[in-house]
């Protein structure tokens, strides 16, 4: 080999090294800032709670949280009954009842067992200033085999990760149009059946009904491996990692899963609300803890993450067939016995 064609090829593999010794260490740092940033600052945020009883009974309750600044975005309910109906409806995670006995907490573990205990310690705190007990009630409870709610929140990042592992594997086998679309929704299927059977009916931390749980897993399964897919149907297998990236670096980490999404730094809650872990956890958790109540936004959220997915699929499949048929018939030829 030549001194001319040796130096090309060292100066290239020079640069290689310098590329894999600067991008690695800044993935490194991108994924601890992404999964360590958020849960060093948890903290409740605007997070919803209730207040119920009469007026003048409410006042200091609403002052004495009050002094959390920004902590809680405080609802006012009539009584009791209103409350509970608020909690079940999941427009909040709980709620400070005033009755003539003393005050009341009820709590939703179901929707987040961290936010039910710092309620707990928030209220029973002030209470033990004041001289008095607080009596709490779960009125919507976390499944007996999983308390905690660890179950439910550990099955995000596999299925993110069988989402990601149908969409490339689709695409790195070549599968394109009609027959992809068939192959990752037929995969969501058969992954949301299995998860269902292994969380609910084997493990029972969900408690729902047990299609509309297989559902969910389909659906949040189907909106990453489609993304997957569909993005690396437009601009080629660069976007298996695009793709993959911003759901294991982003989404897993902003879903607000182990806590909820008012407990996340601001706007981090919203973005991962916008992404498939975070809404896939928040319509399981809907429709196997609350019977479907406010499950339509991230139904439609996972829903359109899906269809723009199958949709990039057959489009770059399209782009594709018509680029080849526009190429000349020699080349077509060449590119064939090639």
């Amino acid at each position: 080999m030549s001194t001319r064609s040796a130096t090309p090829q060292k100066g290239a593999a020079s640069r290689r090294l310098i590329a894999v010794v600067l991008l690695v260490p800044l993935l490194a740092a991108l994924a601890l800032w992404a999964f360590a940033w958020p849960a060093a600052r948890t903290a409740p945020r605007d997070l919803p709670l209730g207040v119920a009883g009469p007026a003048a009974a409410t006042a200091q309750v609403e002052q004495q949280l009050g002094r959390h600044e920004g902590a809680f975005d405080i609802h006012r309910y009539a009584d009791e009954a209103a409350a509970r109906e608020a909690i079940e409806d999941r427009t909040v995670y709980g709620a400070v009842v005033v009755t003539p006995q003393g005050p009341e907490l009820l709590t939703a573990s179901a929707a987040s067992p961290a936010v039910a205990q710092l309620l707990q310690q928030a209220v029973a705190q002030q209470a033990a200033a004041d001289g008095t007990q607080v009596k709490t009630v779960d009125v919507v409870p976390a499944p007996e085999n999983d308390p905690r709610g660890a179950g439910l929140t550990s099955s995000v990042l596999p299925l993110a990760l069988a989402g990601m592992a149908a969409g490339a594997a689709v695409t790195l086998l070549g599968l394109r149009g009609v027959r992809a679309v068939g192959a990752l929704v037929g995969v969501a299927i058969l992954i949301g059946l299995v998860a269902a059977s292994i969380a609910h009916s084997w493990l029972g931390v969900l408690t729902g009904d047990w299609w509309a749980e297989a559902g969910v897993f389909a659906l949040t399964t189907l909106a990453v491996s489609g993304a997957v897919a569909g993005l690396a149907a437009l601009v080629g297998t660069a976007g298996i990692g695009i793709t993959a990236a911003t759901i294991m670096l982003i989404g897993n980490p902003f879903s607000g899963a182990a806590s909820a999404p008012q407990m996340l730094p601001e706007p981090v809650g919203a973005i991962g609300q916008w992404l498939p872990p975070g809404a896939g956890t928040t319509l399981l958790r809907s429709v196997s803890f609350y019977d479907g109540s406010a499950a339509i936004g991230p139904a439609l959220t996972l829903a359109w993450w899906a269809a723009l997915g199958l949709g990039a699929v057959l489009l770059g499949n399209a782009h594709k067939a018509r680029a080849t048929s526009a190429e000349p018939a020699p080349e077509r030829e060449l590119a064939t016995a090639g």
